[in-house]
């Protein structure tokens, strides 16, 4: 008799996510929207975005500017990529940041348990009634005149490239302080999870064998969490790319010459009545981008809940 192998929970959860046909269709634009962003601008079919020409702007769309060039005669199309580049690694770095620390502090919270877990929660519960985004713009604010004081130091003591410095001292500030200020609810989520993990029966049985506390908790509890941090950190990515969006809008973000998705939102803003395409391009890249993170979301938490594969 031949003994049929089963399938591991990946497996079935990656078979579960192509039968949804959003969430696998958005997979594949976020494969494209990356690619696009980060491989194009290596190869010589797209220009430099900081080439102007005035004497062209606003020009549509032609042989060697497919997408047109902009109010300072750059290439649209370039920009566009190079504003996805730092968008999407804002949103990216400041959801590792924040993922790190609310994992570790939710997992602690709910292993502990008792006064331990009611204190962490309220300090949670304090840090909730803030007002997020004016936080956001105070500490960036702080921290870009902090680092802009070794701008100097990196680039003629230790030869870092002006690019390069010029990327760190306009985003490295937006992504701590995104990353810094987001863990909240990252760390309800693992709280509530370690809870009731922490009642299973693999876990009683780990400490009767007398594993350390830090043992159990990261090595025992955590790793069978990876479903719900997986789909909630999808869920969180287009949050804070948004809100990057929302303060390079509002002028506080990406600065120049950096560019990003939401200063070219507010450029195109300006010219919407004349120049509607400066705004409708990038908006509806930057909107497929956000639905399709959140459509994979969905689709992953269907995937990846355990009670679906006993449907």
């Amino acid at each position: 008799m031949k003994i049929q192998q089963g399938n591991s929970l990946w497996s079935d959860a990656w078979q579960r996510l192509k039968q949804n046909r959003m969430a696998y269709l958005s997979l594949w634009l976020l494969v494209v929207i990356f690619s696009a962003c980060f491989i194009l601008p290596m190869t010589p079919l797209i220009p430099d975005p900081d080439i102007q020409d005035l004497p062209n702007a606003f020009k549509g769309p032609s042989s060697g500017h497919i997408l047109g060039q902009d109010q300072a005669g750059r290439d649209l199309l370039s920009r566009l990529l190079s504003g996805g580049q730092i968008s999407l690694l804002v949103g990216f770095i400041a959801t590792l940041i924040s993922i790190v620390i609310g994992i570790t502090y939710g997992a602690i919270s709910g292993y502990k348990g008792g006064k331990t877990d009611g204190i962490m929660m309220r300090i949670v519960d304090v840090l909730y009634g803030l007002p997020f985004l004016i936080l956001i713009i105070l500490f960036s604010m702080l921290l870009s005149a902090v680092i802009k004081q070794h701008e100097a130091t990196l680039i003629d003591d230790w030869s870092w490239p002006t690019p390069l410095v010029n990327l760190i001292v306009n985003i490295l500030p937006l992504c701590l302080t995104i990353g810094l200020l987001g863990w909240y609810t990252m760390a309800r989520v693992v709280r509530s999870q370690v809870l009731s993990t922490k009642k299973l029966e693999y876990v009683e049985a780990a400490v009767s064998l007398g594993l350390t506390h830090r043992n159990i908790l990261f090595k025992q509890i955590l790793p069978n969490l990876l479903g719900p941090i997986i789909v909630y950190t999808t869920l969180t990515i287009p949050g804070f790319i948004l809100t990057e969006a929302t303060l390079s809008f509002l002028g506080v973000g990406v600065q120049p010459p950096n560019s990003s998705w939401g200063i070219m939102l507010s450029e195109g803003a300006n010219y919407l009545e004349t120049q509607p395409r400066l705004l409708y391009i990038p908006s509806l890249v930057f909107s497929v981008t956000l639905l399709s993170l959140n459509f994979l979301g969905d689709g992953l938490r269907d995937a990846l809940d355990p009670k679906a594969s006993k449907d």
